[in-house]
């Protein structure tokens, strides 16, 4: 094995030294991983003091639920990192008291690490309270304040979906914001330039309330510490006001703007772009402005897919491909993955790196999907026209988002 890849595991084995390693994706070609016998989509590793001394805890989680093993130093948490890194996961990023470790493994599975230094050093948490893994603790002043948990810091019985959800989320902005940092695609924000994030189509702010929690909390209490200016943009003027009563009980510095997506004017553009669950088109107006505005870093949970559904049923399909929108169901699961992988090939063909992942569905939708796009400074996007100029030939659509950016 490389001398990268023994590098990446020293710094997961330095039990004074780890503040938190996080494996996630998967390599291109590769099944996915497999960690206690169970497929999973990421693992965190961090050390932890039990009664039992110092232990090296592995969190791994799959699409509903969280797995924890604690393993004793010494040869057993070595042969566990060492079971670990063998798993073709993606990605690598491990924060320690005074470095960073950004790795990407190739298809192959070779390791690419970038180290860089700490500005200054920060302390870990060995505390077992966290041996979820979670981004943000139920007892959160934002989630009191939000319902989700009671005045204990208990989270509600009937609000545990909407604490996965948020969860979900947090982990997808970690990983989405830590590589762009470590790759330079977003720039490192200053208390005299925070980071500018923007939440289209808001609504009563959860995400937003706990984006702003996570980013600016503590590295120590696995946050991740950075200066950030929050924005929140809805239609309605009530929520606007709720937003900002909420905000000024926290003490937290946020502009809750009243309009829409597609009119709302901000004083300076936003680094990163957030839009879950807008209905519709309204996605592609989050979309539009994300791609005018140059922002660096894009995350949006797309909600229903009327638009691409209602044209479907006027175009006839091209052959042999009738028996996918004969019945209801499979055109409307077809207008599903037809609209966000246009979106997807728009994005591409304008210098974004884009993938499509799971996400957790809302209340008011079943879909469980999350485009994430990152801009790359000359990124070669040859060939994406041609692919989404076919699709919607073949498919008689004219997307939205295209018109808005032709427009």
């Amino acid at each position: 094995m490389s001398d990268d890849w023994e590098r990446l595991r020293s710094a997961i084995l330095d039990a004074d030294g780890l503040v938190r390693a996080l494996a996630s994706g998967r390599r291109k070609g590769q099944p996915a991983p497999v960690v206690e016998g169970r497929e999973v989509a990421r693992v965190e590793v961090r050390t932890v003091d039990l009664k039992a001394g110092r232990h090296l805890q592995v969190s791994s989680y799959d699409d509903t639920q969280a797995y924890t093993v604690n393993h004793p130093l010494g040869e057993e948490a070595e042969a566990a990192v060492h079971a670990l890194t063998d798993q073709p996961f993606a990605h690598w990023h491990v924060d320690t008291t005074t470095h960073t470790h950004q790795a990407r493994v190739t298809k192959k599975g070779a390791v690419l690490v970038h180290t860089s230094a700490r500005k200054e050093a920060v302390a870990t948490s060995r505390g077992h309270d966290r041996d979820k893994g979670r981004r943000l603790r139920e007892d959160d002043p934002a989630l009191v304040a939000l319902g989700i948990s009671d005045a204990e810091g208990r989270v509600k019985p009937s609000r545990q979906a909407k604490y996965r959800q948020v969860e979900e989320f947090l982990r997808l902005l970690d990983s989405s914001l830590g590589d762009g940092l470590a790759k330079g695609h977003l720039r490192t924000p200053t208390p005299e330039d925070p980071l500018r994030v923007v939440d289209l189509g808001c609504g009563n702010a959860y995400l937003t309330f706990a984006a702003h929690q996570f980013l600016t909390g503590p590295v120590s209490e696995g946050g991740r510490g950075l200066p950030v200016r929050m924005t929140g943009v809805d239609v309605r003027q009530q929520s606007a006001d709720h937003n900002s009563e909420i905000a000024a009980r926290l003490g937290i510095e946020a502009d809750f703007v009243v309009g829409s997506i597609s009119d709302v004017r901000l004083e300076e553009a936003p680094d990163v772009v957030l839009a879950l669950h807008a209905c519709d088109t309204a996605t592609d107006d989050a979309l539009a402005r994300a791609v005018e505005w140059g922002a660096p870093l894009v995350l949006a949970a797309p909600c229903c897919h009327h638009d691409i559904a209602a044209q479907l049923r006027k175009s006839p399909p091209p052959p042999p491909y009738a028996a996918l929108t004969r019945d209801g169901i499979l055109r409307e699961r077809l207008a599903d993955t037809l609209t966000d992988a246009l979106r997807a090939e728009l994005l591409r063909g304008l210098g974004y790196r884009v993938d499509v992942v799971q996400f957790v569905e809302s209340a008011h939708t079943p879909r469980n999907t999350m485009i994430r796009a990152v801009r790359v400074a000359g990124r070669d996007a040859s060939g994406t026209h041609d692919e989404y100029a076919a699709l919607t030939a073949a498919w008689g659509v004219q997307p939205r988002l295209g018109i808005l950016l032709d427009g």
